[in-house]
């Protein structure tokens, strides 16, 4: 085995470089935006104070910040947008009811349909809304039937993603694959010049997801569903003889707890105090508390009062209730007003009238009913579990602020749902018949859906993720610095000299599968925009046609199925389905040797590079 001579220092600083972002992308204690603007800075300060190249071919720092106006992250961008078009107008809502009747007739082919549509949607729509669209539809299904929701939920979540590879717009990976290899001379992809292998790779793949899967994956209990107790209003009478006649309320507080939930006070007919800390409490006086029934009856002995719910004293023959109290479970969704910001921060429970009961993230409680819930700072895929009355849960649920997980199947819908549907529809169809590439057809959508009142600029923000935006960023740095000094062809040398002489159709599988492995690992984005220069590279080395290796980075960049980090819809459904780690691994590995074995021989064949 011949290794090849080693690249220049600013080749070897970038290979580095490239090691050490791959760590940060890895690294759960450190956002994924700081990791890729760190990666940035590195390589526009470095460039900066040690100038690589002369004249023509001079690599300047300022080009590194291309990729904020690169097409392929316009393209991505735009279509979040219009993405949240469809979500905010409940345009998509049809589907899930119409899927939601049909399990009643057929649970087994239901579910059948449901994978294929959801795949069918995340070819032309981010999966993100797709997921969104069918987590609370599963989830009500889950509970009306008894049946385990764990064993559907992340088949669903699959079946998205398997989808998304069948087009140039189905994630962002493919149109960053897509772009990167035209930047480099290739021919540009249509939307479905790769349609047929990944359709037939996503075909086999949804059997298994259908018939083996949902037998694999075990019963989980839902991450929420043995917490705290309900919360319950009730009036505290304060009687003559009790402590707290003729206390202020600051020493009740302190006499209570400092947790004490004290809404008003009533005194008399018709007057309602505010709950300041200086207050005289008399007789009579009626204070308005929430908590669980434990808590109440606890205040009821320490300050001497008396528990009402209404008019009537509560004993035992006059339980407390809560009749039009509802307890859903609420997923952060990206976008959503909650993410990166603390319930506290946003006043979620004085805007939506709902008491947070607790919070989990990826499986864990982090914090309980009493605990500082208000003051952790959300992430996507963060569920919550909330108390509020009927109509405050269904307000929540039609303004798609977020994702609500209860026994409902409610969509937001507006009359304004055909309109963007359609604008969506236009999109598409430009694009896909060469009329406006992606990128411009995606941002004339958008202008549309904000004119025509679909959606609101504030909306449109939210669509937007800086997560997305720097990681694209950081990744199309990355690969300019490793194209234009040299890294990229002597990563390519590398990777053939290690194959030791084995025929392309090896060759490929076998980048294909180093991709898998890097975008279970590190984002889809770094591991497609850094291998599309190595695939070109291999297949120049060797004199064969470059499409093929192209899509082999693109198809196993898209591989995100044997780890919950490798998307973010894989945390989606780990929370709602209360999955651990090791449940991803045992559907997602199998269903990766599924379509990696069927792609591995599908490309070759197509492409006419033999066999092994």
């Amino acid at each position: 085995m011949i290794f090849p001579p080693l690249p220049d220092a600013h080749g070897l600083a970038v290979l580095v470089l490239i090691v050490v972002a791959l760590y940060l992308f890895t690294r759960e204690f450190i956002a994924l935006e700081t990791s890729s603007l760190a990666v940035l800075v590195l390589l526009v300060a470095g460039f900066e104070l040690f100038p690589y190249g002369e004249g023509s071919l001079a690599l300047r720092a300022v080009d590194f910040f291309h990729g904020f106006g690169h097409e392929a992250l316009i393209a991505v961008c735009a279509l979040m947008i219009a993405g949240q078009g469809l979500v905010r107008t409940g345009a998509l809502e049809p589907v899930g009811r119409s899927l939601a009747g049909l399990w009643v007739v057929s649970p087994a082919l239901s579910l059948l349909l449901t994978l294929i549509v959801g795949g069918a949607l995340s070819a032309f729509v981010n999966n993100v809304p797709v997921v969104v669209l069918l987590l609370p539809i599963l989830t009500s299904i889950s509970l009306r039937t008894g049946k385990p929701a764990s064993r559907i939920l992340m088949p669903m979540g699959f079946s998205t993603l398997v989808g998304g590879m069948t087009t140039t717009i189905g994630t962002s990976t493919n149109l960053l694959v897509i772009s990167i290899a035209a930047d480099l001379g290739l021919r540009r992809l249509g939307m479905f010049d790769f349609f047929v292998p990944a359709a037939i790779a996503g075909s086999l793949a949804i059997l298994y997801l259908w018939l083996l899967a949902p037998r694999m994956l075990p019963e989980r209990d839902t991450p929420l569903s043995d917490l705290s107790p309900r919360i319950f209003s009730g009036f505290l009478q304060v009687e003559e003889d009790s402590f707290a006649c003729g206390k202020t309320l600051l020493e009740v507080r302190e006499a209570a707890g400092d947790d004490i939930r004290i809404i008003e006070i009533h005194r008399g007919t018709n007057v309602i105090i505010r709950p300041l800390p200086d207050t005289i409490l008399r007789a009579g006086d009626r204070i308005s508390i929430r908590d669980t029934p434990q808590r109440l009856k606890e205040f009821e002995d320490v300050l001497g009062g008396r528990l009402y719910t209404g008019d009537t004293p509560v004993d035992e023959d006059h339980p407390l209730s809560d009749d039009d109290q509802q307890i859903a479970e609420v997923v952060v969704t990206q976008g959503s007003l909650l993410e990166g910001r603390t319930l506290s921060r946003v006043r979620f429970a004085e805007r939506f009238q709902l008491m947070t009961l607790a919070i989990h993230r990826a499986g864990t409680v982090l914090a309980r009913l009493r605990e500082d819930v208000g003051d952790i700072r959300l992430q996507v895929g963060d569920v919550l579990l909330v108390q509020g009355s009927v109509d405050h849960i269904a307000a929540l649920r039609q303004g798609g602020e977020v994702l609500v997980l209860d026994a409902t199947v409610d969509l937001p819908s507006t009359r304004r749902a055909p309109l963007a549907l359609g604008i969506m529809v236009g999109v598409v169809v430009l694009a896909a018949f060469g009329v406006l590439p992606i990128a411009i057809s995606a941002v004339c959508g958008v202008f549309i859906m904000i004119v025509t009142g679909c959606l609101r600029w504030r909306e449109a923000a939210q669509a937007l993720s800086t997560q997305v935006i720097l990681i694209v960023v950081a990744s199309l740095a990355l690969g300019t610095a490793l194209l234009k000094t040299g890294g990229a062809e002597y990563l390519a040398q590398v990777f053939l000299a290690v194959a030791g002489g084995a025929s392309p159709m090896v060759l490929l599988s076998s980048l294909m599968l180093l991709m898998a492995i890097l975008t279970n690992i590190v984002s889809n984005n770094a591991a497609a925009v850094i291998g599309t220069p190595i695939a070109i590279g291999i297949a120049q080395q060797l004199s064969l046609p470059p499409e093929p290796f192209v899509l082999a980075v693109l198809f196993g960049a898209n591989m995100s199925y044997a780890t919950p980090m490798a998307y973010k819809t894989n945390l989606l459904v780990m929370n709602a389905g209360g999955y651990r780690f090791s449940d991803f691994v045992r559907v997602g590995l199998p269903l990766t040797l599924i379509v990696w074995l069927t792609l591995s021989w599908l490309l070759p064949v197509l492409y006419g590079l033999g066999t092994v």
